[in-house]
């Protein structure tokens, strides 16, 4: 089954297959002994995806800043915070078997891959760029300056969407609903302080959901 579903007209869902096979505008597929290195233009699309391994291979994608995101000042945070308000941002997540015994994290973590998709939201939305400004912003008024890390959850989007409009099919004739794996992002910024407690003690851990509501 080839999935390219569409939600309103700020995210997109594509099989990781079909990404290869038809790249979007602003990107390329390069094809190596390996695997594939992706080329994406950086000035319209903000690529988090880590190196990974798929039943095709090594896929690099050449200019992502991959998954977590280190700013070590001002100047860096700027420019991070115009790029996720400003580009569609492409990031790699997995639809895993529920096995009912577990929940959140912890059962996809251990769940069986069923699809690897590439997931795409447009920071530039006005619904979705309120959501992550007024993240960002409670993100810095509740750190105080010093050094923190903040995880952007897109799983209650990805949940939503799949409600509707997924069906991931195993390798047995049913249709199972999935949990998801890698649904996020990370920024951490170092601060300069000298003695950046909060930080050291695991106190300046931050998490914000984007929604559809």
């Amino acid at each position: 089954m080839t999935i390219n579903q569409v939600l309103h007209s700020w995210m997109e869902v594509t099989e990781v297959e079909e990404f290869l096979r038809e790249p979007p505008a602003a990107f390329s597929v390069e094809l190596l002994c390996s695997g594939y290195r992706v080329h994406s233009e950086p000035e319209k699309s903000l690529v988090l995806i880590d190196d990974f391994e798929s039943c095709r291979g090594k896929i690099v994608f050449q200019k992502s800043l991959g998954r977590e995101v280190k700013m070590h000042n001002l100047w860096e945070y700027t420019s991070m915070r115009k790029s996720l308000l400003t580009k569609r941002i492409y990031l790699l997540m997995s639809a895993c078997e529920d096995n009912f015994s577990e929940t959140g994290k912890k059962a996809a973590d251990k769940a069986r891959v069923l699809k690897q998709f590439v997931v795409s939201i447009d920071g530039s939305n006005p619904f979705i760029k309120w959501q992550m400004e007024r993240g960002l912003d409670w993100t810095i008024s509740s750190v105080a300056g010093e050094s923190y890390r903040v995880d952007i959850d897109l799983t209650e989007l990805l949940e939503s969407w799949a409600a509707k409009k997924l069906h991931t099919i195993t390798d047995k004739p049913i249709k199972v609903k999935p949990v998801w794996r890698d649904a996020s992002f990370t920024l951490k910024y170092y601060s300069d302080a000298l003695f950046d407690f909060p930080h050291w003690f695991g106190f300046s851990k931050r998490k914000f959901n984007l929604r559809l509501t």
